[in-house]
């Protein structure tokens, strides 16, 4: 995994409507200018659909 911050992710979904697809959420990343790195993180996460923020840190960063 990239050097992701989970604050950064979270900003890089701002206003994220959940729950939500992954390659929904990878488009919402890129259109709040985020980078290479959390929209990699996100494209390349094992789930299809994220049920809210929580379940979105799960993934990228592999917590609970």
């Amino acid at each position: 995994m990239a050097d992701v911050n989970p604050i950064e992710v979270q900003k890089a979904l701002k206003g994220a409507q959940y729950p939500a697809d992954r390659d929904d959420l990878v488009e919402l990343a890129e259109r709040n200018g985020a980078g290479q790195d959390i929209t990699q993180e996100l494209a390349s996460s094992s789930k299809d659909r994220f049920d809210g923020p929580d379940d979105v840190q799960r993934s990228v960063f592999g917590r609970g």
